[in-house]
């Protein structure tokens, strides 16, 4: 017992790492990349520190090269998300009662383990599994995954140093409990970091969490499950179920203990289980906590004034749009650009794009890899011969590949109207849409842009005037969650600028910042009165 208000760390972002010839790091990367094309793990469902095998196996592959086995899983059923289940229930009362210091101290080693000895190894795993580059890898698996860790357990004191006034002879107080029940966590596969911050960050605040990872993405699920392990978190405060998520999220949403849902994939997937919330309502011991992020069409928006600034705008779209193959939820997805300034922007950004190389993520010299699976392939494909139909011109790429790996080319789109379907639908491919749109209208096309898409994430405006910055940021207001001046839209730091969307980008909570934690307790209120009355009469009762 330490009798002290402790303070943890003043966390720093984690520095980026280059990669680049001669780095140590890249000699590290690339053991452990040979390591982990070599091992192919068979991953069981590991539940009370029992592994369980259930015979339902399915291989993890490479996307950039499909026939590339690099281990097996477990697929989880019924009776094994039961059995998490009640294993989560019954770790929650000495997870729950634990001090926030020793919890704290767990996630704060995590960032240390994985600021060192599991860098490169996870890493790796989400180069393999996710065709991300080395670069990617890094700014996602190593330090935003850093970045969650030590953030929010800062993020977390913050909050828990919120406390009421109290007045004489009164302390008021306020406990920060976890919810009632467990936390269910969703998590996509094109970030690794996303994956750990969705199960961590309920954790954190006393949660016990069922964690549902995406199939495409089992192998940095697994080195991140080793992580936490290893850490020193506690069997079964996380568990994580590899399996279809109808079959699992079956058993979830129809248990009585369920306390919260904590989301990022499609809108689609996130407005079910909302559905499927609200019709089970009446079965819940609490109302459910839904935390969602969720679809995106983000945008960049040139004006005039930006005319000298055309190297930096074809950066961000290439940037934006085709990094991690446009995977990213705050991925670049349509361009709007001035007739004034478009001849020159295209003859810089075709060029751009077209020399952009990609391939297997292990040749470091590739800027980028597959799309992720056979599905993504086909839905990309789909929208590539809609860009050959009227109102689009494809102005490079255009075509895809499936022979060895699931890809892509990078493929820029022009559109006759900035309702085109490929202006507003989700893509999640590296296929970016542009609008040519009249110098005089500008604020007539900001609010086409605002009303084109059902999506608010993230968005841009390249700009030198002044005054269209503040229309721009005026008329965009709810367009974008996270708003970027003279930038690209993606690149979100965690402690700098926390991350989410509204309308149909989701609830917008914010990860990385103390606005996400927030949602994962159920605050107490206490009053304490040090001496309370020992009469009934007021006052105001008493004979004049």
């Amino acid at each position: 017992m330490i009798s002290a208000n402790l303070r943890v760390p003043q966390p720093l972002n984690e520095p980026v790492k280059s990669y680049a010839p001669g780095a140590p790091e890249r000699a590290e990367l690339k053991a452990a990349l040979s390591r982990l094309t070599a091992e192919r793990p068979e991953i069981a469902v590991r539940i009370e520190g029992k592994e369980l095998r259930t015979g339902k196996l399915d291989a993890i592959r490479a996307p950039h090269r499909h026939a590339q086995v690099l281990g097996t899983f477990h697929e989880a059923g019924p009776l094994e998300t039961s059995a998490a289940i009640t294993a989560a229930l019954a770790a929650k009362r000495s997870w729950s009662t634990m001090a926030f210091t020793d919890r704290a101290a767990i996630f704060l080693r995590a960032a240390e383990l994985l600021a060192t000895k599991y860098r490169p190894l996870l890493n790796a795993a989400t180069m393999l599994g996710q065709s991300k580059t080395s670069h990617q890898a890094e700014i996602d698996a190593a330090c935003e995954a850093i970045d969650f860790l030590r953030f929010n357990v800062h993020f977390a004191q913050t909050l828990l140093d919120q406390q009421p006034s109290s007045s004489p002879g009164v302390w008021n107080q306020t406990d920060y409990r976890p919810l009632d029940g467990f936390v269910f966590a969703v998590a996509p596969f094109n970030f690794t970091a996303i994956a750990l911050n969705l199960c961590t960050a309920p954790a954190l605040m006393g949660n016990v969490v069922l964690l549902k990872p995406a199939q495409s993405a089992m192998l940095s699920g697994h080195w991140i499950m080793e992580l936490l392990r290893e850490a020193g978190l506690p069997e079964g405060v996380i568990t994580m179920l590899p399996g279809p998520g109808p079959v699992i999220s079956d058993v979830v949403l129809n248990h009585a203990d369920l306390g919260g849902i904590h989301f990022t994939g499609s809108t689609r997937t996130f407005n079910l289980l909302w559905r499927t919330v609200g019709e089970k309502i009446d079965r819940y011991r609490q109302y459910p906590r839904l935390v969602g992020e969720t679809g995106g069409k983000d945008f960049i928006f040139v004006h005039p004034s930006a005319a000298d600034d055309l190297d930096a705008v074809a950066t961000a779209i290439v940037r934006g749009g085709f990094e991690f193959q446009g995977q990213k939820c705050s991925a670049c997805s349509r361009v709007f650009v001035p007739q004034s300034l478009w001849p020159r922007l295209q003859e810089r950004l075709v060029p751009m794009i077209e020399g952009l190389r990609m391939g297997d993520v292990t040749d470091f010299r590739n800027f980028m890899g597959a799309v992720i699976d056979e599905r993504s392939f086909v839905n990309a494909s789909k929208y590539l011969e809609l860009a050959k139909g009227p109102d689009a011109t494809v102005l490079a790429g255009g075509t895809g590949d499936r022979s060895e790996g699931w890809f892509i080319r990078p493929t820029l789109v022009q559109c006759a109207t900035p309702t085109h379907r490929l202006m507003t639908e989700e893509i999640f491919a590296p296929i970016v849409s542009l609008f040519v749109y009249p110098d005089a209208e500008y604020v007539e096309t900001l609010k086409a842009c605002d009303r084109a898409a059902p999506y608010a994430l993230t968005g841009a405006v390249f700009a030198r005037d002044r005054a269209a910055i503040v229309t721009a940021s005026a008329e965009l207001r709810h367009a974008a969650g996270n708003f970027y001046v003279n930038d690209k839209p993606t690149g979100a730091v965690v402690g700098q600028q926390p991350f989410g969307g509204s309308r149909g980008s989701g609830t917008n909570d914010k990860a990385g910042s103390m606005l996400n934690l927030v949602r994962w307790t159920s605050p107490r209120t206490i009053k304490e009165t040090f001496v309370p009355p020992t009469s009934v009469g007021y006052p105001f009762m008493s004979a004049e």
